[in-house]
């Protein structure tokens, strides 16, 4: 290949490399995370990247004349077959088909990458890590749900987060539904709507912007135009002054309907259950967050990080909800025809690490491996028997694999990879049965120490 024909390294628009430090914090917080799935009771599941498109619907699209154009889709023989955009609907099409083997209240947990075909920036990406727990069967939706909230509490403090740091918002979804149903809204109209109204707190919405997208259109600063909803003026003026409601007790003397008042209920039948533990203080009610995804029938939760995060180029940005989720009534009765509700949670692990990365509160434990150094070919079977003794200690160690190389050679290599300690060894050493260690963060002329043999493993952990 000549020089004109090389290629360019690099990646598509949305994906990413992941190493040292951010991975390194990627796996501490997959280890927090994990590890309250399992305390508060779920059990592991993984599925295929791919699934029969039909089979996972096409909850994610705004473009309804293209409703799979925010996912990778494929043509598999006779079948389309789509790359999961969530764990959720999965999760739905694993429950319809193994139903009768699974307990009547299954909880499980899924960790793995969803891939989204969607303009990526700011902690968004087109393949990203989601960390599921969802609950299915027949529960007390109360406690199911403020069983959620807990969860949420417990494993950000586990990530490393001060309680101060982050809020659980909740809502229902019946609320704003009764609301929908009084004003007579058509229902081809209902899921804009409600994705017009999910939109109030992103960047450079507010009543205004959701007003033109439940109105005829609105044209963002780049001169795109969304179609909006067509409400009429007193259709869309009732919905604004819905949004300024902030109390609930408020909004229960304002909404009369059946279906906003049973929604308001059931909220308060979770904020009941959370009073009995340790997380109510952490939970609030937030009545504009409806969720944009259309299989979310009633409790709705999403949790915001109460601290700056700014993008590459040092621009505060706002990256959403880093934990979020709801209850579902119909996503599985799609296969069974019978309906299982459900409810869940997925924490967007990648946005999450984008976030944390920002802080330095959170220490990240990396096990550097020692360096045995080596000084002569010749003692190269006594190298390997000295990175034995270390690895049988539970040390991570290793030869230096270049024997051509002299000693400042391989300590700068050492030094480069952020090593703690180096093992030199020559023949003195092997002669007086000792070895030397180098402590290589530590004060130059006074980091070599030559100790008998028998002591190694004990002098290493000392400086590890």
């Amino acid at each position: 290949m000549n020089k004109e024909n090389k290629l360019v390294p690099g990646l598509p628009s949305g994906f990413e490399d992941r190493w040292d430090k951010k991975l390194l914090l990627k796996k501490k917080l997959l280890k927090a995370i994990e590890n309250n799935f399992i305390k508060f009771g779920a059990e592991a599941l993984e599925t295929p990247s791919f699934e029969i498109s039909e089979n996972i619907g096409s909850f994610l699209a705004e473009d309804d004349n293209n409703p799979m154009s925010d996912v990778f889709s494929f043509q598999d023989g006779e079948k389309s077959i789509t790359l999961r955009y969530d764990l959720s609907s999965p999760l739905a099409r694993f429950v319809a088909q193994n139903n009768q083997e699974l307990p009547s209240i299954y909880k499980r947990y899924a960790i793995q990458n969803v891939f989204r075909n969607e303009k990526a920036g700011n902690g968004r990406y087109r393949e990203f890590m989601q960390a599921d727990f969802d609950i299915v069967g027949n529960v007390n939706p109360a406690q199911a749900n403020a069983e959620l909230c807990n969860l949420i509490s417990s494993t950000l403090s586990d990530c490393g987060l001060n309680k101060d740091q982050f809020t659980i918002n909740v809502s229902n979804r019946k609320i704003v539904q009764g609301l929908i149903d009084e004003l007579k809204i058509s229902e081809e109209k209902q899921i804009k709507v409600i994705r017009a109204i999910d939109k109030l707190d992103k960047p450079g919405f507010g009543l205004k912007g959701v007003e033109d997208l439940l109105k005829k259109e609105r044209k963002d600063q780049s001169g795109a135009i969304t179609k909006g909803a067509d409400l009429s003026d007193d259709q869309a003026q009732q919905i604004l002054n819905f949004l300024k409601i902030k109390d609930l007790k408020q909004l229960k003397e304002t909404l009369k309907n059946p279906l906003s008042q049973e929604g308001i209920k059931e909220l308060e039948d979770v904020f009941e259950v959370l009073g009995y533990g340790s997380n109510l203080n952490q939970v609030k009610t937030n009545l504009t967050i409806v969720r944009g995804l259309a299989y979310y029938s009633d409790f709705i939760v999403e949790t915001n990080l109460n601290f700056k995060v700014t993008n590459n180029k040092g621009k505060e940005v706002d990256i959403g909800s880093i934990c979020s989720g709801g209850a579902y009534a119909k996503l599985i009765s799609r296969f069974r025809g019978v309906d299982i509700p459900g409810t869940g949670i997925s924490f967007g692990v990648d946005r999450l690490l984008f976030a944390l990365m920002q802080l330095d509160q959170i220490k990240i434990e990396d096990q550097k491996p020692v360096l045995v150094c080596v000084m002569d070919q010749k003692y190269l079977k006594n190298y390997y028997e000295l990175v034995d003794i270390l690895r049988d200690n539970n040390i991570n160690a290793e030869v230096f694999l270049n024997t051509k190389k002299n000693l400042g050679k391989q300590l700068d290599l050492a030094n480069k990879r952020q090593l703690t300690v180096a093992v030199i060894c020559g023949e003195n050493e092997f002669n007086d049965n000792t070895v030397t260690i180098k402590n290589l963060k530590g004060v130059k002329g006074e980091n070599n120490q030559t100790i008998p043999k028998a002591d190694l493993i004990n002098e290493i952990k000392k400086l590890i």
